[in-house]
Order: C-alpha cells, then sequence, then structure tokens
C-alpha cells in the first residue's frame, strides 16, 4: 500500500542526512526531482547528497543546484535515509549508486511508473501523476515543506519534460494550476524555458538527420520506428542525453499509431523506446514481455541485441496489440 504524504513527513522529519537517487541516463523528471527534493530538505536544515550512475547530463546542466548531482563515491555513503526518485526497478538507479549506499537499510521510494513494484520501505507510487515532480511538488505543499527557488524550478523542469511541455494527455488540471503557482512563487517561464527547449548543440541536429535516414513507417501507417547505432554514436560523437525526446517527431506522424526508437548501447544491449497515441495499445504491457516497463502510453525496455533481432521482435508484440484494434 501506497504511504501518505504524513507517513513520509515524518520520515524526513526524523532523520538527519538523506542520499536522493535516481534512474540511470536521467531526464529532466530523474534529474529534477533530486533537485527538488534534495534542496527542499536541505532548507529544512538536512544533510543531502544527490547521486546519479551517470552524473548530470549537458542538456540540463543550466539547472540551479545542478551542480550538486554528483555520480557514486567509491567510499561508501553514510546516511539514515535513501531516497529513490522516478525509478520504477531498483536495478535501474545502477550498479554503482546501489553499491554505495548498500549500508542504509531505510528506502522511501518515490515514483509514477505503474510498472514499479514498491521496493522501498515506505512506497508511494502514483501512476496518475503526469511526474515525480509533481507528486513532489504536492508532497512539499501538503506538509509545507520549503520551497526555494531550486526546488520551484526544478519542480517545472520535471513535469514539463516529461508531459512534453504539458502536451500530452496525462497532464491535468492540477498539472496547470501547480504551474500558475510555481509562476506566482517567481519562476521566469520564458528564462527556463528557452534553456529547456531551445539551447540543443549542432550534434543533435545531426542526430536527427541520421535518424530521419533508417524511419520506416510499417503496418498501414500505424507503426513507425527508426534506430541508431553504435557506429552512428561514434561517428557523431553523441552523448546519451542527445536523443531524448526525438521520438516525438515519428510519434507526430499523422496516422501513426505506435512509435519506436531502437538503440543500440556499448553493452550490446539494445535500448527501445516506446510511445502510443491509443490508450488501447498499452506500451508498458507490450515492453513487459521483454523485461521492461514504464506507462501506458511511454515505456521501455532494455533487451539483448543483435538491433535487427530486436526490432523484429518489437514490432511484432506492437502488431499483435494492434490486431486488437481491428
Amino acid at each position: 500500500m501506497n504511504a501518505t504524504f504524513q507517513e513520509i513527513g515524518a520520515c524526513l522529519e526524523e532523520a538527519e542526512s538523506f542520499a536522493l537517487l535516481s534512474h540511470v541516463r536521467p531526464d529532466g523528471d530523474a534529474i529534477g526531482s533530486q533537485i527538488a527534493l534534495g534542496f527542499a530538505l536541505e532548507a529544512m536544515g538536512k544533510k543531502v547528497r544527490l547521486i546519479n550512475e551517470d552524473g548530470l547530463p549537458d542538456n540540463l546542466a543550466f539547472m540551479a543546484g545542478g551542480d550538486r548531482i554528483e555520480t557514486p563515491p567509491e567510499a561508501p555513503v553514510e546516511v539514515d535515509v535513501v531516497i529513490a526518485l522516478d525509478t520504477a526497478t531498483k536495478p535501474r538507479l545502477g550498479d554503482k549508486a546501489l553499491a554505495c549506499v548498500e549500508g542504509c537499510k531505510r528506502w522511501i521510494n518515490i515514483d509514477h511508473h505503474k510498472s514499479n513494484p514498491g521496493y522501498g520501505d515506505l512506497n508511494h507510487i502514483d501512476d496518475g501523476s503526469p511526474a515525480t515532480g509533481q507528486i513532489l511538488y504536492d508532497l512539499i505543499t501538503e506538509l509545507s515543506l520549503p520551497m526555494p527557488p531550486e526546488t520551484r524550478d526544478a519542480i517545472y523542469v520535471a513535469v514539463s519534460t516529461d508531459t512534453g511541455s504539458f502536451q500530452y494527455s496525462g497532464t491535468t488540471v492540477d498539472t496547470y494550476e501547480m504551474a500558475a503557482d510555481l509562476v506566482r512563487r517567481g519562476l521566469d517561464v520564458g528564462g527556463i524555458n528557452a534553456l529547456t527547449y531551445d539551447n540543443h548543440p549542432m550534434r543533435r541536429v545531426e542526430l536527427m538527420r541520421a535518424l530521419l535516414n533508417t524511419l520506416e513507417v510499417e503496418s498501414e501507417g500505424r507503426v513507425a520506428h527508426w534506430q541508431l547505432t553504435m557506429d552512428a554514436v561514434r561517428g557523431l560523437g553523441l552523448k546519451p542525453e542527445d536523443s531524448e525526446g526525438l521520438i516525438d517527431i515519428i510519434r507526430a506522424i499523422q496516422g501513426v499509431i505506435v512509435a519506436l526508437f531502437f538503440e543500440e548501447l556499448d553493452t550490446g544491449k539494445i535500448r527501445v523506446s516506446m510511445r502510443s497515441k491509443d490508450k488501447r495499445v498499452d506500451a508498458c504491457k507490450v515492453c513487459q514481455q521483454f523485461g521492461g516497463g514504464g506507462h501506458s502510453l511511454a515505456a521501455g525496455i532494455r533487451m539483448p541485441g543483435p538491433i535487427d533481432e530486436a526490432r523484429r521482435q518489437v514490432i511484432a508484440a506492437v502488431n499483435e496489440e494492434l490486431s486488437q484494434l481491428d
């Protein structure tokens, strides 16, 4: 069962030190959630460390407080409580991150992925929330915790990036009311949106061109997919965050119901991102067939290669779901 905000608040009050973790290859919701809750806790007088397996991605380096994100230290981190944020399964936190907090026995798990099994001692999983950042906004405001500028701005980035700039269907009345409250608290909407969405390196444009050259549309125009090989990654000098959000380009094709992004990783595995535009085609359900998970309309997988075989298997599973519509 979900812990209440009051139960989580009692733990936050009682403990003196915290390590806040988020998933590998972090996005805006992951990093934003760490900064948001971390600075709120520090304003309460707590000791906080913000740890991510892959560190702060370049595309989020503009965030106030981003310099506090650290990669896992080799020495054990001794804290009273570990808080996992925006991370559907514990292994997604990364081996090094898990190792450095191994000695900590008390865990809080706050997330919005419906595939989260509840691996914390206190769990608050709200799969109806469009972003973990919005859950944290509700937690902070309901418990009257401090909201310094770093927290305010990080909540906005977290929610904005996970809702496609407030466009996805999971965006609610509460989401817009939250955004309005953040503006009342001093958020510079134009400035932070420019840094979030209009500040990409040239290599991202080159990546888009390379991806478009691999684009295929099939299944009577209902499935669009493209792929990124390690040769292209090396040739363009890409970083993991460079592909963030690009799947929305093919998701937006008229008639497409499912968009897929297949990416070779240097581990030999294939990363699959899936987006659905129809709630009857459950992306999470399809991804769970391959050990992945996520949301009904946005989910992902890490599966064995080669990429051609991964593509064949996943597209077959997607077509099976699409056949139910017929």
